[in-house]
């Protein structure tokens, strides 16, 4: 049996990551580990039930690291107030579509070159 355990990203700055996917999002955080410098740091959050953790690069890794993720998918059944505060909130549109059955996805810049898409949960009327 296999289950999520979380998905990981990395960032340069981690606090300004976690505070993004707290504004614009509503994720919380579980725990953190800041570091004693007061800048990075490892957060674990819960983004709507997904584990979600937000670092720096990790010292002592031998692997390969790079920062960010390809994307992350969240419905939405206020696309049009969504996407606002995402642009108000610094986020750049970086894709907006409608699907043959008139469901509209729309694909933000995240930080550190995530992608963000944002699906509408159903068909809305103008």
């Amino acid at each position: 049996m296999l289950k999520i355990n979380h998905v990981h990203f990395k960032s340069p700055d981690p606090q300004s990551a976690v505070q993004w996917y707290i504004d614009n999002l509503g994720a919380t955080i579980i725990s953190e580990n800041r570091n004693p410098d007061g800048k990075g740091g490892f957060f674990r959050l819960d983004l709507h039930g997904l584990p979600l953790n937000i670092s720096g690069l990790v010292q002592g890794q031998e692997r390969k690291q790079s920062y960010g993720f390809e994307h992350i998918a969240v419905d939405t059944d206020d696309l049009p107030a969504l996407s606002s505060q995402l642009e108000t909130n610094g986020s750049r549109l970086l894709e907006e579509k409608v699907l043959q059955n008139g469901r509209r996805i729309c694909f933000f810049e995240a930080p550190d070159g995530t992608c963000l898409e944002v699906l509408e949960t159903a068909q809305q009327s103008s």
